[in-house]
This record gives structure tokens, sequence and C-alpha cells, in this order.
């Protein structure tokens, strides 16, 4: 088949045109060498495919079944080669996007808002998963960038750092005057006698504020497990208790007011949020084009600013 395809793409413009002549000046072939490829291709097959005449060439019925194929296999070269030339004009691709419902909601949108804007041809898919489970998926190849908060689980990839995320404590302050009003006192430990809210343990905010507790020898006595941080944070503005947020995403909450962030012994470490791929992987055209958009990013307006140092 190998050594018979130039033979295959002359039969079917000779088959197309009905005319060698016509063949040879569109393939741009002496008419001898076209008559030789057609004879060779007919003894390979062993079989008569063009009759001659006065008036040209016809199709054999052996012929008619080739052309057949070979009409539909030189379409779809065609159309497939045209697919190609589209997309590299219109810059389409795909792209599979891994990242936490949090991070995904307060970080990732405005990123995706204005790619899609200078890529709109791209397809994205997005798999929202904790980070630990991202970092998994991108290990076995099933998504191509990961946005994470950074962990020593990531040594093998190439990190693209977008900022820092900070944690804290925040509730009304009728809340608050609530607890004090309740103990008799204005100077209480909240820990001790508020209903103090976070993210379910398999989540890496409540294993960092986890952490932070420990090591500073806070327990606290009551606690109200929630699985999404968009609750946290509603459950927060309605005084239902203390909840340990990513301080970043109540910002305009704490600027209005709305919510009061809770005083601590010392700040809680903050965390750094990247954009990860695994260089080691084969690379899409439409992560390619994702990563170089993210360098830009950095040096010209960065469409995500609720990070900060």
């Amino acid at each position: 088949m190998e050594q018979n395809f130039s033979y295959y793409y002359i039969f079917n413009a000779v088959a197309r045109t009905g005319n060698i002549s016509h063949a040879s000046k569109e393939l741009f072939i002496s008419q001898p060498a076209i008559s030789k490829a057609i004879k060779k291709l007919e003894d390979n097959l062993g079989t008569q495919l063009f009759i001659r005449n006065s008036r040209g060439v016809f199709l054999s019925e052996d012929g008619k079944i080739l052309y057949e194929h070979t009409r539909h296999a030189f379409q779809e070269i065609e159309e497939g080669e045209s697919f190609l030339k589209r997309r590299n004009e219109l810059e389409i691709g795909q792209i599979r996007l891994g990242v936490s419902t949090t991070l995904c909601r307060f970080i990732l949108l405005p990123y995706l808002k204005s790619f899609v804007k200078e890529y709109p041809h791209i397809k994205i898919t997005i798999h929202c998963h904790p980070t630990l489970d991202t970092l998994v998926l991108m290990e076995k190849g099933q998504i191509d960038v990961g946005l994470i908060v950074n962990t020593s689980n990531t040594r093998n990839l190439t990190l693209h750092s977008i900022g820092r995320i900070k944690d804290a404590f925040v509730a009304t302050e009728a809340y608050l005057d609530h607890l004090k009003e309740r103990e008799g006192s204005d100077r209480i430990d909240y820990f001790q006698t508020g209903n103090i809210m976070l993210m379910d343990k398999k989540n890496m905010t409540r294993q960092h504020v986890d952490q932070y507790l420990a090591q500073q020898g806070i327990i606290p006595k009551q606690i109200l497990e929630v699985n999404s941080m968009d609750l946290l944070i509603e459950f927060a503005k309605i005084g239902l208790g203390i909840a340990g947020v990513t301080k970043n995403f109540v910002e305009k909450e704490l600027e209005t007011g709305k919510l009061k962030e809770i005083p601590v012994p010392v700040p809680i470490p903050s965390r750094e949020v990247c954009f990860a791929y695994d260089p080691r992987m084969a690379l899409s055209r439409g992560t390619r084009l994702f990563i170089e958009y993210l360098h830009r990013c950095k040096f010209e307006s960065d469409p995500c600013n609720n990070l900060h140092e």
C-alpha cells in the first residue's frame, strides 16, 4: 500500500478528470509518466482499471469500484487538511483544567474570562476536585493544567505562581456582640464560646487551619463543618458563627463591615496559589496557548487582582 500511494493519487486524478492530459496539467506530471503509473498500478492489482479509446479513458468495472474507495479516501484527507488549516487559523484547541470548587469560583474565573475572549475557539473542560486529587489526575495525564495550592507534592511540576492567599476567622459584629452579652464580658475566648465553622477535614484549607490551631494550642470547643467555601462565607454573613475562611475571598465584606476579622495570637501563614503542569507530558496546542497567556499576564495587567502578598 505504501509503495502504491502515489499510483492511487494519480489514478484518482485521472478517474476524476476522465482525461490523462487534464490530470497531467493538474498534477504537473508528464502524460507518459501518468500512463506508466496507471500501468504499474494495474499490474500490481492484476486488473484493468481504464478502458482506452480514441475519445480518452473510461473506468472499467473494477476501476469504478476502486475509484469509489480512493475518492472517499482522498476526500477525507482533504477535509483533514482543511480542518487543520482552519484550526491553526482560528487557534482551535483543547485544554483540560483541574481545580477545586473554591479556587474555581474565586480565582480561575477571572483568568478564563480574559483567556476565552482572546481564544474563543479553544475547548475548555473543567474538573472540580480538591488539590490533592487534581495532582493525582495530572500525574495520570487526565488533566493538562491544575490550579492548586502549592504543596510538597509538586516537585516534578512546573509551577506558575499567581500570588498568595491568607486565612482568617471572621464573623458579623452582631454575632460577636451576642457572645459578649451572653458571657457578660468584653474579653472572651472566641474559640471556647463561639460556634467555629470550618471546611470539612478533607479540604486543604481545613488542614492548614487545623495545623495552625494545633501549633497555637487552640482547641475549639464547638465545630460546625461545611463542605463549601461559598456556604461557609454565607453562614458567617447571616451570623451563624465564626468561620475559618480564605481572607482574600471576603475582602469586600471586611471593607464594608459586613464581617469582622477575629484577632489571633499570630497570623495564619499564607499559602501560594499556582497554575501547575507536568512538563514530561505532551502539551496540547490549547495548553501551550494557555501557558503562554499566563506568562503574558505576569507582565501585563493580571486579570486576577484578589490575591495579595
